[in-house]
């Protein structure tokens, strides 16, 4: 995500977009989905800064009540995506991220020349960067899991140790928390793509300026299911 480029307004002000120019990017199904997910793994983090990190440990207390919440919030974090998949516009946003396209392999080549105009970099509904985002964090998560349920019921699996599964588990905490720190950074510059999370649109010239391809791409759709049923 980007910072919309000439915006006056201050960060988090951004004014929704007349209608004649929204577009709708998520359905009210997809914003809950990226809420309750974002809510679960915030209690999943905070929770184990409860537990490992000494100072605030301190400061908290109530050990026992901060491993309930990190197990059971851990244990909830795929309901929202499950549930998720009982919307049509949730599984389609499913596709575009699973599918890298051309246009994907020049985004990550202006990413690595560090060239920033939005021509140099096109992208669909999402970007190269986002789809990388999206599947990476999801094996983590699921790897996240299976060493936390390995912690939990040691008998699973007795021919992993205790300390191996504790080893990767705190290597990968550190590298989600990394990760979402840097997704909220990305986020927090771009105030219309929070807009569209909070609402589900954005501008037009949001979106033809920094995911060109996604009109353009829908719009050929529209066209060939037009001729399919014909």
């Amino acid at each position: 995500m980007r910072s919309t480029a000439g915006s006056t307004a201050p960060t988090g002000a951004m004014t929704p977009p007349e209608a004649s120019d929204q577009v709708r990017r998520f359905s009210t199904a997809e914003r809950w989905v990226h809420r309750a997910t974002g809510f679960l793994m915030l209690l999943c983090v905070a929770s184990a800064a409860c537990l490992y990190l000494g100072p605030i440990a301190q400061l908290v207390g109530r050990r026992h009540l901060m491993v309930t919440v990190h197990e059971w919030s851990g244990i909830l974090l795929p309901a929202p995506f499950l549930l998720g998949l009982m919307s049509a516009d949730f599984r389609a946003d499913l596709r575009r991220l699973n599918r890298f396209a051309v246009y994907d392999r020049q985004w990550l080549r202006a990413v690595r020349r560090r060239l920033t105009s939005p021509q140099a970099r096109p992208a669909g509904k999402f970007n190269a960067g986002q789809k990388l985002y999206a599947s990476g964090l999801a094996g983590a998560v699921l790897m996240m899991m299976f060493t936390g349920l390995l912690m939990w019921f040691m008998g699973l699996l007795p021919f992993i140790s205790r300390t191996s599964a504790i080893f990767v588990h705190d290597c990968l905490a550190w590298a989600i928390t990394a990760v979402l720190l840097g997704h909220m950074r990305m986020a927090y510059r771009d105030p219309e793509a929070r807009l569209g999370l909070r609402t589900g649109y954005v501008s037009r010239s949001w979106a033809e300026r920094h995911h060109s391809r996604w009109l353009r791409d829908d719009r050929l759709g529209r066209v060939a299911k037009k001729v399919d049923d014909k």
